[in-house]
């Protein structure tokens, strides 16, 4: 006789797995959360009477090859934190609350405590935001992914109320380029960075260089910052004209996505302080600088746009709910054949 177990399903493993992972994921529940882990969906009570105008905003991402390192480093409990990060900060820089959160765990053989560990960290990076973790799907597919390795992908919903929402068409010449700090490379450019480090350099996931605070593999293991709350505080205090979560593209392509016409941005690289693996991957791989803004987020994960007399308050702000931000540049009248983002030194 054969079973499903033969074939390299294990629903007894699944069965295991759901009961371990319930009290995280209870963990992040808010009030309006209306059913438990297990249901064929999730429900969720929107309190609508807070709002005026309630509009729903969502996201969905993933975190790429950055899992490649957690496979390398054998350690599984800080992705989540960067996939509910990525969704999460996509809602928020339109001034939406994030509500809640499910992801999507694809495996060739499901082993339990390693994806338990990764529900951990998505629990933590729910917990960080402020959002439910009410459901998933966890995938066994045998024969499908390599043995020991997975895929992560999420879908964060949020809400905010219609005249609150942060589009940009407000920003124009003269408003000021603030940008909050990141915690490294968050979870973009991982595939430019593993072949630079890996197999021009020939480093390893121990291998350590002066220029870092940790090992190779500690240091892009690095969870990405998640700025869900912090953007809900500062736009309830302040004018915020436009926010840019700067993901793959870096300040290069993402800055614009906020920009209304006839607005470009003019960036000074010597405002902040960018982290030394930015430069150790410049230099070992020779990537030009110009490829490493477009790629990378270079020590910035998040941009607001604000008129110049908030400035300092608003930084002033962002430091006391722990980020640190410098003002990085302009907005100025956009000419045709400029580009929309440019570096001055």
């Amino acid at each position: 006789m054969t079973t499903y177990r033969d074939a390299g399903v294990d629903i007894d493993a699944g069965d295991e797995f759901v009961d371990r992972i319930k009290p995280l994921v209870r963990s992040t529940f808010r009030p309006e959360v209306l059913t438990d882990l297990g249901g064929f969906g999730g429900l969720f009570g929107l309190q609508a009477g807070k709002y005026q105008e309630p509009v729903l905003v969502s996201g969905t991402d993933g975190v790429g090859t950055k899992l490649k390192i957690a496979f390398m480093m054998d350690q599984h409990d800080t992705v989540g934190v960067d996939l509910v990060a990525m969704c999460v900060n996509d809602i928020a820089v339109n001034g939406a609350e994030p509500l809640f959160f499910l992801d999507y765990f694809a495996t060739g053989k499901l082993s339990v405590s390693k994806a338990q560990a990764v529900v951990s960290g998505i629990a933590e990076g729910c917990r960080q935001a402020g959002c439910a973790l009410i459901g998933g799907e966890t995938a066994e597919m045998p024969s499908f992914y390599p043995d020991g390795e997975y895929d992560l992908a999420g879908f964060a919903v949020g809400v905010v109320d219609r005249p609150k929402i942060i589009d940009g068409r407000n920003i124009v010449p003269g408003d000021v380029v603030l940008g909050l700090a990141s915690s490294g490379l968050h979870s973009n450019g991982y595939s430019l960075a593993r072949r630079v480090l890996f197999e021009h350099a020939k480093l390893t996931a121990v291998s350590r260089l002066s220029e870092l605070d940790g090992s190779i593999g500690e240091v892009l293991l690095t969870p990405t910052r998640i700025y869900a709350k912090q953007i809900l505080a500062l736009v309830e205090q302040f004018s915020i004209k436009g926010i840019a979560h700067i993901t793959g593209g870096g300040m290069t392509e993402n800055l614009p996505r906020v920009f209304p016409k006839g607005v470009r941005a003019r960036i000074t690289r010597k405002a902040w302080s960018v982290p030394p693996i930015f430069d150790v991957i410049s230099r070992l791989g020779q990537v030009d600088r110009e490829e490493m803004y477009r790629v990378f987020n270079m020590g910035i994960g998040l941009i607001l746009v604000v008129a110049p007399d908030l400035v300092s308050g608003v930084l002033d702000r962002a430091a006391t709910l722990g980020d640190r931000g410098w003002p990085i540049g302009e907005i100025v009248v956009a000419k045709d054949g400029e580009p929309e983002v440019d570096y001055a030194d």
